[in-house]
C-alpha cells in the first residue's frame, strides 16, 4: 500500500464514528475525510468556538455529510463522562487523536499532571465508557494517536504526576508510549480491532502552543521556522490516523504511520515501534493504574469474556 491516499478510503455510509480533538489540524482532517467518505462524525472538542469553526469547515467541503459537535475535556473526567452519556449507543469507530505538547506544568481537574492526564488517562476513560457502543458493532475499531516521540518515553509507573520532576519533553514523551501500550494492551483485551497511528513531522498548532504558553516568543518562532521547513502537512500527517481506522489489511495491535525516511514523512503504512511497548506486563500494570485513577473499569469485556 506504499501510494495509499485519501481516495483509497472504502465508503463508509452507515459507520458512526467520534474523533477527539477534532476542531484542527490532524483530527480536522481525519472526521473531514471520514464525512467526506460518507460516515457520521461526532467532533469531540474542547473549545466551544473552535469546534464550531471545524463544523462549518466541513460542511463546507461535505454539504450533505452527517456531522455534529460534541463537548468533551479530556483533562476533566467529569467531562468525558459527561460526552460518553451524550454521545452513548453503537459506534463503529473511535479515533483518540486529542492532545496537548511539552506544556509548562499543569494539572487536569482532577489533579493530574496534564499531559499524562489528557494524552492517556482521558482517552483511556472515554474509550471504557463508550465500550458498550463498541461492542455492538462487528468490526469496530479504536485508533489510538501516538508520536514518533514515543521512543524517548519511559513509563515509571511510581510518578506519574511528576510531582519529584517536572521536565516537558520526557513527560510528553511518557504519555506517548503511554498511548502505544494501551492500544496494545486494549488489543489483547477486546473483541475489536486497536491500532495505534503517528502523523510522522506534521505541521499542527502543538508545535507552537507549549512555547506560547511558557510566553517564549522565541521559542514559539523556532517551532514555527522547524515546522515550515521540516513538517509535511496536517493533511497528509492525518493519512496514518485514516489508513488506521478505514484499511482492511490493518492489524490489531500494530502502529501505522509514514513509511518516509525516520517515519517522519510519506504514504502510511505498518511502522516499528519502541520493542517494550509491546510488553503484556508492561500494558497490564499500566491498565491497572489506568483503571485506579480514572474508575472507569471496562466491566464489559468481562462480560464479553
Amino acid at each position: 500500500m506504499s501510494k495509499w491516499t485519501n481516495g483509497d478510503i472504502p465508503d463508509l455510509s452507515g459507520k458512526r464514528v467520534i474523533v477527539t480533538g477534532a476542531n484542527s489540524g490532524i483530527g480536522l482532517r481525519t472526521a473531514l475525510e471520514l464525512a467526506r467518505h460518507g460516515a457520521g462524525v461526532v467532533l469531540a472538542c474542547r473549545s466551544a468556538e473552535r469546534g464550531e469553526r471545524a463544523l462549518a469547515t466541513i460542511r463546507a467541503e461535505v454539504p450533505d455529510g452527517d456531522v455534529t459537535l460534541g463537548s468533551l475535556d479530556l483533562a476533566d473526567l467529569a467531562s468525558v463522562r459527561a460526552f460518553a452519556s451524550a454521545h452513548a449507543g453503537p459506534l463503529d469507530l473511535l479515533v483518540n487523536n486529542a492532545g496537548v505538547m511539552a506544556l509548562p506544568y499543569r494539572t487536569t481537574a482532577d489533579g493530574f499532571e496534564m499531559q499524562f492526564g489528557t494524552n492517556h488517562l482521558g482517552h483511556f476513560a472515554l474509550t471504557g465508557l463508550l465500550l458498550p457502543g463498541l461492542l455492538e458493532r462487528p468490526g469496530a475499531r479504536v485508533v489510538t494517536v501516538t508520536s514518533l516521540m514515543h521512543r524517548f518515553g519511559r513509563l515509571g509507573l511510581d510518578d506519574l504526576d511528576a510531582e519529584r520532576r517536572y521536565r516537558k519533553w520526557p513527560v510528553y514523551c511518557r504519555s506517548k508510549l503511554a498511548n502505544l501500550v494501551f492500544a496494545k494492551e486494549l488489543d489483547r483485551r477486546a473483541p475489536f480491532v486497536s491500532v495505534a497511528a503517528h502523523p510522522g513531522y506534521a505541521s499542527t498548532n502543538l508545535q507552537r502552543t507549549g512555547p506560547r504558553m511558557a510566553g517564549s516568543k522565541v521559542s514559539e518562532a523556532l517551532a514555527d521556522l522547524a515546522t515550515t521547513l521540516l513538517a509535511q502537512s496536517d493533511a497528509t500527517g492525518a493519512w496514518p490516523s485514516l489508513y488506521a481506522a478505514t484499511s482492511a489489511d490493518v492489524e490489531g495491535g500494530q502502529c501505522y504511520g509514514p513509511r518516509g525516511p525516520g517515519q517522519s514523512r510519506g504514504a502510511p503504512g505498518r511502522v516499528r515501534t519502541l520493542g517494550r511497548a509491546a510488553d503484556p506486563e508492561l500494558g497490564r500494570r499500566l491498565w491497572e493504574v489506568s483503571q485506579e485513577r480514572t474508575g472507569v473499569s471496562y466491566d464489559a469485556l468481562t462480560t464479553t469474556a
